[in-house]
């Protein structure tokens, strides 16, 4: 839907507002005023509010900043500043004629009001952006691939603590990633522990291509990049059975029947990437945590996400492999328990207890 295909009952009262202060003739060039774009914000937000966003006005700014070419900062000093938003990044900063301002600015305004009415049917943010932020990163996101979420972030931090201390001590540290999807766990331990060693893992087809491309995007300062491969996390990297000091893992963990409540989520998350299967969703972790056994060394660590209400199963999981020292729960940046954390003990692994 575009401006044009507004009609003044539709409009929020702040539409009806500037196009009657404006009048019929008025110039399109309004479009690139300040004022207009603050209004086109307060609109946005208004409707995304009623669509049941959480967060509608840091959605509306973030869509009308990536139209505009900008960064939120950018897009909120030139505001402050009184300067034209619409359609003059797009233009350069040479001053533009009044003709290539007024198109630029309408067409600026046509494609927000469009981004607008698909986040407004619960489109994921970072789908309409094409990026998704994680730690130190921009990653590539869209259909095919889960969204990282800013919980998974306190999960790389307890792997990327462990690698800092293994490669502070030895000078070096060995880390995979199991069930990696868009490669965010792989690519902040890679970019923030410069003596990393990095392996990933991904079974979707469709993920793994959004992976290639995050993971081409951060080489690291001698040229190296994660080392990812498609395959299944059960089986993946045989050859470092034994060697590796942090296995970490986002993996699905919904349980079989289980809805997620956001429309995002539901809709448009991946269900490969959701559900975790069997009535209490961990059975992929179970395979998971096999593995994780299975490439540690005595002592290395494992760390796996999980949801809120799955602690003491995932502790129980952990426990029954018998391969670990006890496990610990630990909790997010909002305090709510998220992910189990245990260390590799001495136990020889049997052959049956190959995943």
């Amino acid at each position: 839907m575009t401006k044009d295909d507004v009609t003044p009952d539709a409009m929020s009262p702040d539409e009806q507002s500037n196009r009657a202060d404006a009048g019929p003739n008025a110039s399109p060039a309004r479009a690139a005023a300040p004022q207009d774009a603050a209004r086109l914000l307060r609109s946005a937000a208004a409707r995304l509010a009623d669509a049941g966003v959480d967060s509608p006005r840091v959605d509306a700014e973030l869509l009308l900043a990536h139209v505009c070419g900008l960064s939120r900062a950018d897009l909120t000093h030139r505001l402050l500043l009184g300067r034209p938003v619409l359609g003059v990044a797009a233009l350069g900063d040479a001053a533009p004629g009044a003709t290539a301002l007024e198109e630029s600015a309408a067409s600026a305004e046509d494609r927000f009001l469009n981004l607008v009415t698909r986040r407004a049917a619960r489109e994921p943010l970072q789908h309409l952006t094409g990026t998704a932020p994680f730690r130190h990163t921009e990653l590539a996101v869209g259909p095919g691939v889960f969204v990282p979420r800013p919980e998974t972030e306190a999960v790389a931090q307890v792997a990327i603590d462990e690698a800092r201390r293994v490669a502070a001590e030895r000078g070096s540290v060995l880390v995979v990633d199991l069930c990696t999807g868009s490669g965010a766990i792989a690519i902040a331990v890679h970019t923030e522990v410069e003596a990393a060693r990095v392996h990933a893992v991904e079974l979707d087809a469709e993920a793994f291509v959004w992976a290639q491309r995050n993971v081409a995007a951060y080489p690291s300062t001698s040229g190296t990049l994660v080392d990812l491969v498609r395959g299944d996390a059960r089986r993946a990297f045989a050859e470092l059975d034994g060697t590796c000091d942090v296995v970490v893992s986002n993996p699905p963990y919904v349980p079989t029947g289980a809805v997620p409540k956001d429309p995002e989520v539901a809709r448009h998350d991946p269900a490969v990437a959701l559900y975790g299967l069997g009535p209490d969703g961990l059975e992929v972790p179970r395979g998971v945590t096999r593995s994780a056994a299975r490439l540690l060394a005595p002592g290395g660590l494992y760390v796996m996400e999980h949801a809120e209400v799955q602690d003491a199963a995932a502790r129980a999981m952990v426990a029954e492999t018998g391969l670990f020292d006890p496990a610990t729960t630990h909790v997010d940046l909002t305090g709510r328990p998220r992910m189990v954390v245990a260390r590799r003990n001495r136990s020889p692994i049997m052959e049956d207890s190959h995943p």
